[in-house]
């Protein structure tokens, strides 16, 4: 097998040198790996996957890589898929295209302009950077049949990536992004893909290609001002709130403080050293807003200015991350399940306060995210929707809701949450809106200020009100040409065997997602999961805690999730069951 993967990388890598393609400096690189088989098989060993989150990797040569050609191929393929679509005037309605401050993220935005343009499909191009929420918005508010994003999110800077939205504003569906992979393992690379250089200067010429800017900026950030809950809060509080703000060096620099100003947000300061957008993240090379290091000057800066709270995006500005003072005045990080879970719960009781509750509120989170918003919607009878791991599932839940009740469902949807830091209020989009998210958060902010509370007391008292909930989220890291097919071993033996207990608890439910079937363990009954098809395990014990095992589809990594809670509030017996449940789940997958 190891001969053969050679053989067929070997054969990719003098195509590649044959092609004629090419610069010389493209050609220098594959030059001087050219005795280093290991690097050829890294590289050629198989092209980039194109799946619901497009593609990612890192910027190098080769078919397994980021690169002008990759990105090219991947266009060429997406350009045909609009065209077969079904959809008559999909051409004409054509494509909006955007790109973060990533290295080569404008080089890869105008080579994809340009495929589409050469295919005869109409191109709306941004004028630079812009956060991945406005690329959503655009879709919808310019009623293109398609979006792309190039981005690679919170990535470390050898990281781009390709992300693929279709008409609702959501990126692609599994069977919408399988249809593309086909299409683009069906094109020659070379042969097939059109573009050549000045292409997209030729395209922007003649009109095949228009750029847009400041009139979606101000469209969007007109929506983003419809969702606070009573913007009134931040007028009363506005002389002593203070918030400090980075974008880590992404899209967010310009859009974000904006927003927040418009909310009336007096006192914002900002992070100088990480508002010029810069793909290299000097001060982050892992420019990741869940992570604490990456406030580090925040920190600094919050301590000098006597500020609280930190806010922070990821360089595409769809995730964000907060610090708040603890109990003691020392700053801690609140978790992407703690921020999804308070900004609900203040819209929920601004709501009811205010006299805006709807009678058919709804929320939705993914299976992975925290289980404190069940209960919280129990209570407050609030609809609450699981969905599978992607904000292009939380997006269709609002998309079919209209569908299916012939309305908008801007009154009735309060939030969509995951735990990896990614929020959406408002039906104007349909991903993650950290724009949005920032302004809630200020909100949210000045309303406990003018009761008297910090955000560290609203967080206790959501733990007093509901329970004590704790989750934790771990990596089996499976690197390497053969990593792919271990991490599906290693689910495919999951899939099989099925514990009795995880942490000391008896497993009840098993939720197969693989499978689309709920087994309930003590009586062998199953019934559908209700979900698409997807290679996800969900264990859930007698005490309903629940631990979730899936393959990212990102990295090259299983990631394992741990949801647990304790009716008594006892944080050291919480501790002490996660504990257990990370060494049970180190036995079962053998670690």
């Amino acid at each position: 097998m190891s001969e053969q993967v050679l053989n067929i990388s070997m054969q990719r890598y003098n195509t590649w040198l044959e092609s004629g393609k090419l610069t010389e400096e493209e050609k220098k690189e594959l030059l001087e790996i050219k005795d280093n088989t290991d690097e050829i098989k890294q590289r050629f060993c198989s092209y980039l996957s194109f799946g619901t989150a497009g593609l990612r990797g890192t910027m190098a040569m080769g078919t397994n890589n980021m690169n002008i050609h990759t990105v090219c191929h991947a266009s060429q393929g997406f350009a045909d898929y609009i065209k077969s679509c079904g959809i008559n005037d999909a051409a004409e309605r054509g494509i909006v295209i955007a790109y973060d401050s990533r290295l080569n993220s404008e080089k890869f935005a105008h080579a994809t302009a340009a495929v589409m343009a050469n295919a005869g499909i109409k191109v709306f191009l941004f004028d630079g950077i812009r956060p991945t929420p406005e690329l959503s918005f655009a879709v919808r508010r310019l009623g293109t049949v398609a979006g792309v994003n190039i981005t690679a999110s919170h990535n470390p800077k050898q990281y781009n990536g390709y992300k693929a939205y279709w008409e609702d504003g959501a990126q692609l569906g599994p069977e919408q992004a399988d249809a593309v992979s086909e299409k683009i393992i069906n094109t020659d690379i070379f042969k097939e893909v059109k573009f050549s250089d000045g292409d997209y200067e030729r395209a922007v010429e003649s009109g095949k290609i228009t750029l847009i800017g400041s009139e979606i900026d101000e469209d969007f950030l007109a929506q983003v001002a419809k969702q606070p809950i009573c913007p009134d809060v931040v007028k009363k509080a506005a002389d002593d709130l203070k918030i400090v703000y980075t974008p880590l060096y992404g899209t967010g620099y310009k859009l974000v403080p904006e927003a927040m100003r418009r909310l009336g947000i007096k006192n914002i300061y900002t992070v100088d050293e990480q508002m010029t957008p810069d793909g290299n993240f000097p001060t982050t090379p892992f420019p990741n807003p869940e992570l604490p290091q990456v406030f580090e000057l925040a920190i600094k800066l919050a301590d000098e200015k006597g500020v609280d709270i930190i806010i922070g995006n990821d360089p595409d500005a769809d995730r964000t991350g907060v610090m708040i003072r603890d109990g003691n005045g020392k700053f801690m990080t609140l978790s992407g399940n703690q921020i999804g879970a308070m900004l609900l719960d203040y819209i929920i009781s601004a709501k009811k306060e205010f006299g805006s509750f709807p009678e058919n509120a709804f929320a939705v989170k993914t299976i992975v995210s925290t289980d404190i918003v069940t209960k919280m919607c129990s209570i407050h009878g609030v609809k609450l929707y699981d969905v599978l791991t992607g904000f292009k599932f939380i997006g269709k839940v609002v998309s079919d809701y209209e569908t299916e009740t012939g309305r908008s469902a801007d009154k009735d949807f309060l939030l969509g949450f995951e735990e990896s830091n990614g929020y959406m209020r408002g039906t104007y989009l349909r991903d993650k809106d950290a724009v949005c998210s920032t302004v809630l958060l200020c909100e949210m902010a000045a309303y406990y200020q003018i009761h008297g509370k910090t955000l560290y007391d609203a967080l206790c008292d959501m733990y007093n009100r509901y329970g004590l909930y704790k989750e934790h989220t771990s990596n089996i890291y499976m690197e390497g040409l053969d990593g792919l097919a271990r991490m599906k071993a290693l689910m495919e033996r999951l899939h099989s065997n099925i514990p009795s207990e995880l942490g000391g608890e008896k497993i009840r439910f098993l939720r197969d997602y693989l499978a689309e079937t709920i087994t309930d363990i003590k009586t062998g009954n199953k019934t559908g999961t209700g979900l698409p098809k997807s290679d996800v395990l969900l264990y859930e014990t007698e005490n309903g805690n629940k631990i979730v095992i899936r393959p990212s589809g990102t990295e090259p990594k299983i990631k394992i999730y741990y949801l647990l809670h304790s009716e008594s509030g006892n944080q050291a017996e919480l501790d002490s069951l996660l504990d257990a449940c990370i060494k049970s789940m180190k036995e079962l997958t053998q670690i």
